[in-house]
């Protein structure tokens, strides 16, 4: 049962001003991310319900785990353990699944569009944002039409889908063109995502070629497009050029100081005059901030479009005025980086989680008369995966690790900061069962359109008007009378 009634501005209400009384002081959540999650999941067992109710409020209904869709795109893990149910891992918290699309602040109200019905308004007493990030995209022609993100789980098993299914399809395709389209797969941005996503498909990608008769490893062209002269600028230098070589001499494709002009119709085309033709393209360019902050919120925000806070993660005017009862942290905040002066957290999970627990600590601190504390979180380091038993890390800086240490290190750190214990041993089982079993690759390509079988079986509506008789009959007996027709000339 909720907390308190949460549709507290009613038509009449609108009409006269009045509000409706609450019981207890509400703090509403936007966002259900890893901020949304760890800060409504800490005010939980810090308040009382009698202190405070407390809603989270996303258009999905469970966190994503980041990190770890690389590994779900390639099929080291079931996707459904790189998410965390909301209703399962926020007992006590009030959950609304809908888009935000609108701030009052200066009113304390969020408008949310749910999925199904007409939008409705909520009231706060306090506010805590958490909206994230969306996939940072250009007008490129034919990206919007033919490339897709990884930023979500359900991209991910996409990608992982397209590419399998590509391979099915290229198997039994003697068009040599063809074939060689079929088998391109490009990626855009050399970032963390993009790195981690191209390596891990790729593995799994050579790995399901034992499967295949026709297609060779050396069939397979994986293509990488970075603006920049270097992949992973959050190693250093000599890390993130040994990660390139590493790489390479797995076949995959560099293309530095390069930029995608055109991709329309899966022709792409670079900024060097490199031309070909894929079938898969898959944008990591980076990431923005929630565009609702900008378009639709009175909110402070930077050039960036991110919320601007305090190192105490309260919302702050450019002056650096504090605006009451509104918080915010993670990627859609300009998180001051209070250890090196002058620079912002970086939007990684890592910082994400440890600013959520600071900030609710200190919502619990001010309501308790107590003084509020500033985050300050020195990196332990960075992690990333470059394929089954393969990575690279730098951790505490100065320890460096490359090969199987670093892929251990990237699986025990981010295993363990998996929220809830039920999802942290659904992946150790699952990486149990790949070990024993291999992976899993088959694709499932249907699923991001189920209907599509029906429909081609569908018989075109009958005209306006025209009634259509129907019979009842049970499959048993059509099957029946199925056989006796085609039986039937045979018998003459």
């Amino acid at each position: 049962m909720p907390q308190n009634d949460l549709t507290s501005v009613t038509p009449a209400q609108k009409a006269t001003g009045s509000a409706r009384p609450r019981k207890v002081p509400r703090i509403v959540v936007l966002g259900g991310g890893s901020v949304g999650l760890y800060v409504a999941r800490r005010l939980r067992k810090k308040l009382k319900k009698s202190d405070a109710a407390i809603v989270v409020v996303d258009p999905r209904p469970y966190m994503t785990y980041a990190p770890f869709l690389p590994e779900a795109g390639a099929g080291s893990i079931e996707a459904r353990d790189v998410v965390a149910p909301h209703r399962w891992a926020l007992k006590g918290v009030d959950v609304l699944q809908g888009k935000v699309t609108a701030i009052d602040h200066g009113d304390k109200r969020v408008t949310i569009q749910p999925e199904a019905g007409e939008s409705y308004e909520v009231t706060y007493d306090e506010l805590v944002v958490g909206l994230g990030s969306v996939s940072r995209t250009l007008p490129i022609p034919g990206l919007a039409e033919t490339a897709i993100g990884f930023k979500n789980v359900e991209e991910a098993i996409a990608v992982r889908n397209h590419v399998l299914n590509r391979m099915d399809v290229a198997s039994s395709t003697w068009d040599a063109d063809l074939r060689k389209r079929m088998l391109t797969f490009t990626f855009i941005g050399g970032g963390f995502a993009g790195v981690e996503a191209i390596a891990e498909i790729e593995d799994m990608a050579r790995y399901a070629t034992r499967n295949y008769a026709t297609i060779d490893p050396s069939d397979l062209r994986f293509v990488m497009i970075e603006g920049s002269g270097r992949i992973l600028p959050e190693v250093s230098e000599p890390m993130g050029e040994w990660a390139l070589e590493e790489m390479k001499k797995r076949g995959i494709e560099f293309h530095l100081n390069t930029f995608l002009n055109s991709c329309v119709d899966g022709h792409v085309t670079t900024s060097t005059g490199v031309e070909f033709d894929s079938d898969t393209i898959v944008w990591t360019a980076g990431v923005k901030a929630n565009p609702v902050l900008k378009e639709a919120s009175d909110l402070p925000i930077d050039r960036l479009g991110r919320v601007i806070v305090l190192p105490t993660l309260q919302v702050a005017t450019e002056d650096g005025e504090v605006v009451p009862d509104a918080w915010s942290a993670g990627d859609c905040a300009a998180v001051p980086d209070v250890l090196n002066p002058g620079k912002f957290c970086p939007p990684n999970a890592q910082h994400a989680i440890r600013e959520a627990k600071r900030l609710a600590d200190n919502i619990a601190a001010k309501r308790a008369g107590k003084q509020v504390e500033e985050y300050a979180h020195k990196s332990v380091g960075v992690v990333a995966s470059l394929g089954l038993y393969k990575g690279v890390a730098e951790l505490f800086g100065f320890l460096k690790l490359r090969g199987f240490l670093a892929w251990a290190a990237h699986r025990s750190y981010h295993v363990l900061a998996m929220p809830t214990g039920n999802r942290k041993i659904r992946i150790v089982i699952g990486w149990i069962g790949q070990f024993l079993m291999g992976r899993e690759i088959i694709s499932l390509g249907s699923v991001h359109d189920p209907r599509d079988e029906f429909r081609k079986a569908a018989v075109p509506p009958a005209p306006a008007g025209t009634k259509v008789e129907q019979k009842a009959e049970s499959s048993a007996e059509t099957a029946a009378e199925g056989k006796v027709v085609e039986s039937s000339p045979a018998t003459k």
